[in-house]
């Protein structure tokens, strides 16, 4: 973005560049965080995870507050304007990655004190992978001001989509195969619907930072490739 001639509004941008930063490293280490506690049973990490919501909470409401008195000090025109908006948008879908996070962790009380089985957690260890690189590119990729990358990384949600459908159907079948790998293998659905939901809002956050860099919206969404409606209703 182009420098000012008030100093001081190119310092109060940058900081909500900064928030957002801050917003997308914590909403990272927390979706890493909550789904290595539910698959190893760590309630200690997990409820790191739920505290680490409310500074996620926090850090939404000081950039909603310094993004809307820059609005009305500064009265900032075009890509500015689209910057500031934006942020706001963003930081929403980051608190919320937040809360799905959060949602994860609080399931590891009600799964018990044993770690997850091996092969049933694999095929989450795996989507948590592809989710994480994701949450953790998004916010970096804007700040570096890349709009090629964004548009790439939006596109990258449909491997999520596909590999959750896959893990859907993994895990039904484990249910099926032994009726004790029910309880574990529903918090595990839970578990990789929340990740799923983390990518649809990686993508959202792609979509903005592609529209403040570039004034442009990228094309009509894809369809989504979540299977698991149709087999849930058949």
């Amino acid at each position: 973005m182009a420098e000012h001639i008030v100093a001081s509004f190119d310092q109060e941008l940058e900081h909500i560049d900064r928030l957002l930063r801050d917003m997308g490293e914590l909403a990272g280490s927390m979706t890493q965080a909550a789904t290595r506690a539910l698959l190893t049973s760590d309630n200690a990490l997990a409820q790191r995870v739920v505290s680490d919501d409310t500074i996620m909470d926090a850090k939404q409401t000081e950039l909603d507050e310094r993004a809307i008195t820059l609005i009305a000090k500064r009265q900032p025109m075009a890509q500015d304007l689209r910057a500031v908006v934006g942020a706001i948008r963003m930081a929403s879908d980051l608190e919320r990655i937040g809360d799905l996070a959060k949602n994860i962790a609080k399931r590891v009380g009600a799964v018990g004190q044993s770690a997850t089985p091996r092969k049933l957690s694999h095929s989450i260890d795996t989507m948590a992978s592809m989710v994480l690189a994701q949450v953790n590119a998004v916010v970096d990729r804007y700040v570096a001001r890349k709009a090629s990358d964004l548009v790439s990384l939006r596109d990258e949600d449909e491997k999520i989509d596909i590999h959750y459908t896959s893990v859907f159907r993994e895990l039904l079948t484990y249910m099926m195969e032994d009726p004790r790998n029910i309880t574990a293998c529903t918090h595990l659905l839970f578990c990789a619907k929340n990740l799923e939901r983390v990518g649809d809002h990686v993508t959202n956050i792609a979509e903005n930072a592609y529209y403040i860099l570039t004034g442009e919206q990228l094309p009509v969404q894809r369809p989504k490739l979540d299977e698991t409606q149709m087999t849930v209703k058949s």
